[in-house]
């Protein structure tokens, strides 16, 4: 079993994305996700020309992962996991606003303490998410953002990317041979980078596929 690191904001689309298609990969080749909280407004905090209507979003991401980070410290990373699957899904499908409310029904239908809603307000746990955010960004060597996965190298320590960026979530067999893509150049000595332009935006429907924006 290969165990791969994944950091995630939970109102990241594309990271929305990547988690899927990991959770796909673990259907299909011998690999078990772990998720752990990094934050794009810690992220861009203090950072100059953001577009308007970016700067603007970032205002609202605090609260989901203070919570997160809350939720992990009192259950652990397999609960941590559910959270993301239960609260991306009433962001991304759902399009539940960033509320308490949001916070509460997840806790909720995880059957876990509703008062964790109130770590939304809790700037104690900045350092801890800074620590769990730079633990994930540091070794790409740049701000880059999520998703950020960390998989084994050929000498066991492990190599750190930005991306895959896709959409839509690659289902099945079409999951696992991203997957032996990835591993393939992970395992390259010197590789460091392959980039496109993107022609879609991650609008996604409950299946996980690609909304039709014509």
């Amino acid at each position: 079993m290969i165990d791969v690191d994944m950091w995630f904001d939970p109102r990241c689309p594309w990271a929305w994305i990547h988690s899927r298609w990991l959770l796909q990969v673990e259907q299909v080749r011998p690999v078990r996700a772990r998720f752990h909280v990094m934050s794009l407004a810690l992220l861009n905090d203090g950072r100059e020309g953001l577009d308007e209507w970016y700067a603007e979003w970032l205002t609202h991401g605090w609260g989901p992962v203070r919570v997160a980070v809350a939720v992990e410290q009192r259950y652990g990373g397999d609960v941590l996991r559910d959270l993301y699957t239960t609260m991306g899904t009433m962001i991304h499908h759902d399009k539940a606003p960033i509320e308490r409310a949001l916070y509460v029904a997840a806790l909720t239908e995880l059957g876990l303490d509703v008062g964790l809603a109130d770590a939304a307000d809790d700037t104690e746990l900045d350092t801890v998410l800074k620590a769990n955010h730079e633990e994930g960004i540091a070794p790409l060597g740049e701000d880059l953002g999520t998703p950020t996965l960390h998989v084994p190298g050929p000498d066991g320590r492990p190599v750190a990317f930005f991306g895959p960026v896709v959409a839509p979530v690659p289902q099945g067999e079409a999951a696992g041979r991203l997957w032996d893509g990835l591993a393939l150049v992970a395992a390259t000595d010197g590789f460091f980078e392959i980039r496109r332009g993107r022609d879609r935006l991650p609008r996604i429907d409950r299946s996980g596929a690609l909304v039709d924006q014509s």
